[in-house]
């Protein structure tokens, strides 16, 4: 396959994505250049590359304020997630349109292409500042014409974007920050069933401290049930699998001294009849379990 078709194949899937989220992947060269199936693309670097040189070249040759060739950045920030030039040249493309018309439809489909790149199986772009950067500008310049409950909507579905690159990229501080500058400028209060979708993510992911941490940042400006309630949830699941992980027991400790529950959670974990120092520290909180396995 020649450079040019490289780019046309490519080319070709974003600019008739319409506005769909894609599941993109760098596939071995065994299996060929290029796979489509749907929604899912797969290409091997070696095409991934021969795309991205004719790209560069393309986008060296657009005239200042051309923006008829969307693809060509596409390609570029497929092929290099931290490419400034090409994040900006979009940025002049949504704002050149805002001046002309409403632009709520190309806000739509920048944040489905940011989401295609966010979660696929592409390591670089599931943490990339570059990306997640951009991603809360879309944003923003949509929540100018957001009403409060499209407000609460668009976090949910920003949760589940973030929660996916959580999975696939393990300790992804950058989309967990992302999830609390958006929080902030919706300044939307987080309801009880969104509070348990991200314990139970971080249930099933134990070990990733990012999650933990994005657990504390909510439950801090949640009600004092809904604090209760996920730290003894959080604390049945650690003393029924018998976890040890630093992370896990990391988020207990703080959390129950930012809100006051030491007391109440440290019932949960000390035998009827037995008495000890109110734990200050994770591995405090480890050893009432490791004494509470023991009775148990």
């Amino acid at each position: 396959m020649s450079h040019q078709d490289a780019y046309q194949q490519l080319a070709s899937v974003f600019t008739s994505r319409g506005n769909q989220v894609l599941e993109i992947e760098i596939i071995p060269s065994s299996l060929g250049s290029f796979l489509q199936d749907g929604n899912a693309v797969g290409t091997s670097k070696k095409t991934l590359v021969a795309a991205y040189i004719v790209a560069r070249q393309l986008f060296s040759n657009l005239q200042p304020g051309d923006f008829s060739h969307p693809a060509i950045t596409e390609i570029m920030l497929l092929f290099d997630c931290e490419h400034l030039t090409a994040c900006n040249w979009r940025k002049l493309r949504i704002k050149a349109a805002t001046a002309a018309s409403d632009s709520q439809d190309l806000l739509q489909a920048e944040l489905t292409l940011l989401t295609s790149y966010q979660c696929s199986p592409l390591h670089r772009h599931t943490k990339s500042p570059t990306l997640w950067h951009h991603r809360l500008w879309v944003l923003r310049q949509m929540q100018r014409r957001l009403p409060s409950q499209e407000g609460l909507d668009c976090l949910n579905s920003e949760l589940e974007v973030v929660l996916r690159a959580g999975e696939l990229h393990p300790r992804n501080y950058y989309a967990f920050s992302h999830m609390r500058q958006l929080s902030a400028l919706l300044d939307t209060h987080w309801d009880p069933s969104t509070i348990d979708r991200v314990v139970d993510w971080c249930l099933a992911n134990p070990r990733d401290i990012s999650g933990w941490s994005f657990a504390v940042y909510i439950l801090d400006t949640s009600t004092r049930p809904s604090q209760v309630q996920a730290l003894e949830k959080v604390i049945r699941f650690a003393l029924g699998v018998r976890w040890e992980g630093e992370s896990l027991w990391t988020f207990i400790a703080q959390a129950a001294r930012q809100f006051g529950l030491e007391a109440s959670l440290e019932k949960m974990m000390i035998p009827e009849g037995h008495s000890s120092p109110m734990p200050d520290s994770w591995t405090r909180w480890l050893e009432l379990a490791r004494s509470h396995w023991a009775h148990g």
